[in-house]
């Protein structure tokens, strides 16, 4: 008897373009990445400037 493993489908690959929704979703995530990392700049900016 086989297993589910050895059954495993092959993996799809990441941006599948019959998947348009997906794509759109992994852009606005990296753009919320991106929001982050700045605001965090942001702040750490500012905090150091209160020091000065």
């Amino acid at each position: 008897m086989t297993t589910h493993r050895a059954r495993a489908a092959k993996p799809r690959p990441l941006a599948d373009p019959n998947r348009p929704v997906e794509r759109a979703v992994n852009a606005a995530l990296v753009l919320a990445v991106l929001a982050g990392l700045g605001w965090i700049c942001g702040m750490i900016y500012t905090v150091a400037g209160w020091t000065l």
